[in-house]
């Protein structure tokens, strides 16, 4: 079996990525690496992203082929399970994995099911087109997701905008906003055009999310391509300490008794 690994990325430094740590995991787990999205616009469309993951596929040679963004790495540990599970659910067309987000390397929570791992060998045909960020992996118009092709327990550990400053945010947040806006003519959540705008609406999802950071980890926890990383973190990157918000916003009672409901529905899902 060959596996490969597509990644996306655009001056990865400047955007403050944890690309070289990424391409590491990728080495050690995949038989090669594509790298697609060297060009992406700063004012691009939103359905480019779909694109390029298409491109990533098609130049793809692999009988399985996963697609990562650079702030999503593998832990060491799962390489053997990795492998095995893809083996096993050759005829399907793929599997998904749970991806646990981190902002701070201290705690985490269970976020979503994303299915970034494609049989091309059995079906080539697989689009990203679907859903409403028109990016997901669809086979014959039908959404790939946990519904219908097999969870396989392997984590994502994704480090949202943990290297990051909050001017790099600011950018960043508002050029997605304004790709978003130009697509589909409202701001879903995404606060506005400006880099204040932007940021304000996503600190604010920040002090949501962070009660339902429940997970906790130490660094030595964490894969071990991206421990360093972890340890060299500087006040004002917001893994650090979230820009002061981690110790504030706490897990509740209720965010326990949500996380204890998602424990009893997916009990082989964990990091």
């Amino acid at each position: 079996m060959k596996l490969v690994i597509f990644t996306h990325m655009t001056n990865p430094e400047e955007r403050m990525d944890p690309w070289k740590e990424a391409l590491d995991c990728y080495e050690y787990f995949s038989d090669e690496i594509v790298i697609v999205g060297k060009d992406w616009p700063y004012e691009f469309k939103w359905d480019h992203i779909g694109k390029v993951f298409q491109e990533g596929f098609d130049k793809s040679t692999g009988d399985w082929v996963i697609n990562l963004a650079t702030d999503m790495i593998f832990h060491e540990n799962d390489i053997d399970k990795l492998k095995s599970e893809l083996i096993k659910h050759n005829d399907h067309p793929a599997v998904v994995f749970p991806k646990f987000k981190f902002f701070s390397y201290k705690r985490c929570e269970f976020k979503t099911f994303d299915t970034w791992a494609i049989n091309k060998k059995k079906y080539p045909n697989v689009k990203f087109n679907g859903g409403g960020d028109l990016c997901l992996a669809t086979l014959e118009g039908k959404i790939l997701d946990q519904t219908n092709v097999p969870i396989v327990n392997v984590p994502l550990w994704n480090y949202d905008t943990t290297f990051r400053t909050q001017e790099v945010i600011m950018e960043d947040r508002a050029r997605f906003a304004r790709a978003w806006f130009r697509e589909f003519n409202n701001w879903n959540g995404r606060g506005g055009a400006t880099p204040q705008e932007a940021y304000d609406e996503w600190i604010k999802m920040v002090k949501y999310r962070l009660p339902n950071h429940i997970i906790k980890k130490e660094i030595t926890q964490h894969p071990v391509f991206i421990q360093k990383k972890l340890q060299d973190l500087e006040k004002e990157q917001f893994g650090y300490d979230c820009f002061g918000l981690i110790n504030e916003y706490n897990p509740k009672i209720k965010n326990y008794f949500n996380f204890l409901k998602t424990k009893i529905k997916y009990p082989t899902v964990k990091i």
